[in-house]
């Protein structure tokens, strides 16, 4: 694209013009490419580097350099949406690899890829949408428009995806969740019914080696717009809201409510029935016990049983003085 009409798709200003292939670092920079200053003391180096233009804030406006300028308040967040539309310009593949088994009773919209030795057992799958080699789709799986499942994934009978959702290699969508009765009588567990739905709203982003539970009876829910990291187990029938951020190696205990713009740090542990309410940050390594409300917009909790961070330190600061007193 030329800078102007990146400019202008991202509601931002701009000084010159030049033709954008593509986004890189200031360091590996060529030709074309297109790269960021979100700090004024990184200009100098990004104008000096070979990209074809700088996207950058408000305190570039005056720079005396020569290079073309996208000008936007927040220049990270610019620069991201420019990779987005700079790859979304790109021509994409539509096709169905040879070795990819597709039933009839399948349904797959206009400009699919479907890659090598992938199983589509049925299910609908929506225009423009990327399935990666080796994936596998049980019947009654619903896809999304311009989704784009990598290789290895697997999406079990129950499962609707939105649109523009990504899901990284590994992952595994709609499997049984982990319930169980116990017979008092002989100790043994038997299994609870786990035949309920897993429902993932629009512009949702999956990590590698995820795995999502549908619900038992009913449906797990992940809410629009949320961005799950790598290795995150979330159980059965856990409702997660819109814009909710989760890390590394957190595990979601079943029926648990996220609700939306909650961030959750690496490692964190949430047992059942636990309610997240609205804005909270729980930082690294928290836990959460069974039955717990856990409120505060904008409050970071820390520890287990997670508290807000004042409190733990306050009390890691005591700690810490009875035992110097010892």
């Amino acid at each position: 694209m030329q800078l102007s009409e990146l400019a202008a798709k991202l509601q931002a200003d701009h000084r010159g013009e030049a033709s954008i292939t593509a986004v890189a670092s200031v360091v590996s920079a060529k030709s074309g490419d297109l790269v960021y200053a979100a700090d004024e003391k990184y200009l100098g180096a990004a104008l000096n580097s070979k990209a074809a233009a700088v996207v950058t804030g408000e305190f570039a406006r005056q720079s005396s350099g020569k290079k073309p300028l996208l000008i936007a308040k927040n220049p990270k967040l610019a620069f991201a949406r420019a990779a987005k539309l700079l790859q979304s310009g790109a021509q994409k593949p539509a096709a169905i690899n040879p070795t990819a088994i597709v039933v009839p009773e399948a349904k797959l919209g206009k400009d699919v890829f479907v890659g090598p030795l992938c199983v589509i057992a049925g299910g609908t799958i929506g225009d423009g949408t990327h399935i990666g080699a080796h994936t596998t789709i049980a019947p009654e799986v619903v896809i999304g428009k311009n989704c784009k499942i990598h290789a290895n994934v697997t999406i079990r009978s129950g499962t609707t995806l939105g649109d523009k959702v990504e899901v990284q290699s590994g992952t595994v969508l709609g499997s049984d969740g982990f319930g169980y009765v116990r017979d008092d009588e002989t100790g043994r567990y038997e299994k609870f019914p786990q035949m309920g739905r897993l429902e993932i709203g629009d512009d949702v982003e999956i990590g590698a080696n995820v795995t999502i539970d549908r619900g038992a009876l009913d449906a797990t829910v992940i809410g629009r717009g949320v961005k799950i990291d790598n290795m995150v187990h979330i159980g059965h029938n856990v409702t997660v809201g819109e814009n909710v951020v989760i890390a590394a190696q957190t595990g979601i205990s079943g029926s648990v409510v996220i609700e939306r713009n909650v961030i959750i740090a690496g490692q964190v542990g949430i047992a059942d029935h636990v309610r997240i309410e609205e804005g909270v940050i729980l930082g690294a390594q928290c836990g959460v016990p069974s039955n717990k409300v856990v409120r505060g917009k904008g409050v970071v909790f820390w520890g287990t049983p997670a508290r807000p961070l004042r409190e733990y330190l306050k009390e890691l600061a005591t700690l810490a003085r009875l035992a110097k007193k010892k």
